[in-house]
């Protein structure tokens, strides 16, 4: 048998020569607030109706009169889409929660975290 020696790779893996031992450099605790990094969303909204729109256009050969109500249709998704968002983003900015949300904006996960200190 081989005998495992400590600071080599074996079948893969490391060997090392004793535990690892945990030292906390900073206190472990969370911070009173959160970052906004990962606040991005999609912005695919409304591309049922504008994929309508385009196959209109397509079929009339890019003329856009006889393609209003497709139009009308595509421009109404949009408004009520930003309006939604818009309303959206308010609430959220304020910190507000809303119920059965399934997702808390940055600035509603800071305004828990002052409520309730760690």
């Amino acid at each position: 048998m081989r005998r495992h020696v400590p600071g080599y790779a074996v079948r893969g893996r490391f060997v090392q020569a004793r535990d690892v031992i945990f030292q906390e450099l900073l206190p472990m605790r969370l911070k009173s607030r959160v970052s906004a990094k990962g606040d991005r969303t999609n912005n695919a909204h409304c591309v049922q109706e504008m994929s309508v729109f385009f196959a209109c256009l397509k079929k009339n050969e890019f003329v856009e009169k006889h393609c209003g109500p497709e139009l009308a249709a595509f421009q109404k998704c949009i408004t009520t889409h930003e309006a939604a968002q818009k309303l959206k983003s308010d609430v959220a900015r304020r910190g507000e929660l809303i119920p059965g949300e399934k997702s808390l904006s940055h600035h509603q996960i800071s305004s828990l975290l002052k409520k309730y200190p760690g």
